[in-house]
C-alpha cells in the first residue's frame, strides 16, 4: 500500500467513493457478460514488448502509462482482453462497439468522479458532486485515456489510433487498437492481433484480473509490477516454483524503466492484497568467492524475448534480492472489497503506530 497516512487516506477514499457509487459491480458484470458471450478465454495473452524497453533505448509502453489518476493503461488492458473474448488468435483488431450505450466502452470503467484533477487534486464536496453525471465522467475518462495512448512514448509508439472526423475533432468510437509494441513506423499503422499461445515473446494473465475487478481498483504502478511479476514467472518457471524471481536494480531500471519506490512500494501493496506472496527460502548453493550471489535463472526465450535489445544480463550485483512468486489464487477473491479491507488495516496499523 501507499507509503504514509495521507496517501492511504486517499486510497481509501478513492475506493470507498467506488463502493458507494456502486460502479464496480455493474462493470465486473459487463465484463463476465462480454466473456461469457463470445469465447470465454481462461487466459488474456500479452507481447512482452509491452514492458520491456525498445531499440533506441525507448522506454516500454508501460511504464510510459503510470500516470496515477488516468486509465490509460487500464483502457489499454481492458481493449485487449475484450479483443480476447471476441477473436481467435490471428485475428486482426475489428470493433463496432459504442463509446455509450450498453455494453459500451465507458460500461467497462469504473471511475473515481469525486476526484477532480482540474480543481487541483482535491476531492469535491457532495453537492459538487451531485452536478457530476457518472457516464459523463467515464466518458471523459475513456476519452482520456486513448488521447494518452495516441500520444504515448516515442516514434511509432501509439498504442491506438483515432481518426479524425471532417471538422477535426477526434472520432472516439472508430479508434483502432494497435500492438503492444506500438503502431510501428509506416505510413500504414499495424492494427492488433490477438497472438498466438505459443508464439515467441509472449505471457498470459488470467481471467480473472478483469472478471474480478481487480484491473479496476490496483494502480497503475501496482498493475505494472504484476504484470512483470506474471512475466518473469513465465518466463523463469523453474526459478518462480523453486524459490522466486526477482529484479535487481539494473534490470528494473534497464529493462522495464521501473523506479525503485514503485516496485518496492507495489510488491508490498500486492502482497497484502494477496496477489503474490513470499516464496520459500531457497536452498544454499555452494559457490566460489568470485561468483554473484545470484544462482543462474534458466530463461525460456519463448516468453522473455529480448533479442531486439542491446543490454547486458550478465554480472549482477553480489547481494540477495527480494523474491516473489505470483498467487494467481488470489485472484479469485473480489477486488474491491479485498482492497479497501487492506486499506483500513493498513491505515489502522499506521495511525496506531504514529500516536504509540
Amino acid at each position: 500500500m501507499p507509503k504514509g497516512i495521507p496517501a492511504l487516506d486517499r486510497r481509501f477514499r478513492r475506493l470507498k467513493q467506488l463502493q458507494d457509487s456502486g460502479q464496480v459491480g455493474p462493470v465486473n458484470e459487463a465484463m463476465k457478460t462480454v466473456w461469457q458471450g463470445g469465447n470465454k478465454p481462461e487466459r488474456v495473452y500479452l507481447r512482452s514488448r509491452l514492458l520491456l524497453s525498445g531499440p533506441k533505448d525507448l522506454a516500454p509502453p508501460l511504464t510510459q502509462l503510470l500516470a496515477p489518476r488516468g486509465i490509460a493503461l487500464r483502457f489499454y488492458l481492458l481493449s485487449v482482453f475484450e479483443a480476447h473474448c471476441r477473436l481467435k488468435p490471428g485475428e486482426a483488431w475489428t470493433s463496432s462497439r459504442k463509446l455509450t450505450g450498453h455494453l459500451g466502452w465507458s460500461d467497462f470503467v469504473a471511475v473515481d468522479s469525486a476526484y477532480s484533477s482540474q480543481k487541483g487534486g482535491v476531492y469535491l464536496r457532495e453537492n459538487v458532486l451531485q452536478e457530476r453525471d457518472g457516464q459523463s465522467s467515464r466518458v471523459r475518462q475513456v476519452q482520456g485515456a486513448l488521447r494518452a495512448l495516441e500520444t504515448v512514448g516515442g516514434e511509432g509508439q501509439a498504442l491506438v489510433q483515432v481518426p479524425r472526423k471532417k471538422n477535426g475533432t477526434r472520432d472516439y468510437e472508430a479508434f483502432s487498437l494497435m500492438p503492444e509494441s506500438g503502431r510501428g513506423k509506416l505510413l500504414t499503422p499495424a492494427d492488433y492481433v490477438v497472438p498466438e499461445p505459443a508464439a515467441r515473446g509472449v505471457f498470459s494473465i488470467p481471467s480473472d484480473f478483469f472478471l474480478q475487478g481487480w484491473v479496476q481498483v490496483l494502480t497503475p504502478a501496482e498493475v505494472a509490477t504484476w504484470l512483470i511479476l506474471q512475466l518473469l514467472s513465465q518466463a523463469f518457471p523453474a526459478q518462480h516454483s523453486e524459490s522466486g524471481v526477482y529484479l535487481y536494480a539494473k534490470r528494473r531500471e534497464g529493462l522495464f524503466r521501473l523506479k525503485r519506490d514503485s516496485y518496492e512500494d507495489s510488491c508490498n501493496a500486492l502482497r497484502n492484497l494477496g496477489l503474490i506472496r513470499e516464496p520459500r527460502q531457497p536452498e544454499p548453493v555452494a559457490t566460489d568467492t568470485e561468483s554473484p550471489v545470484e544462482d543462474v535463472m534458466e530463461v525460456d526465450p519463448r516468453v522473455f524475448d529480448f533479442s531486439f535489445m542491446d543490454f547486458d544480463l550478465d554480472s549482477p550485483p553480489k547481494y540477495e534480492p527480494n523474491r516473489h512468486q505470483v498467487a494467481d489464487d488470489g485472484l479469485h477473491q473480489p477486488a474491491l472489497e479485498t482492497a479497501l479491507k487492506e486499506v483500513v488495516i493498513w491505515r489502522d496499523g499506521k495511525n496506531k503506530a504514529k500516536h504509540q
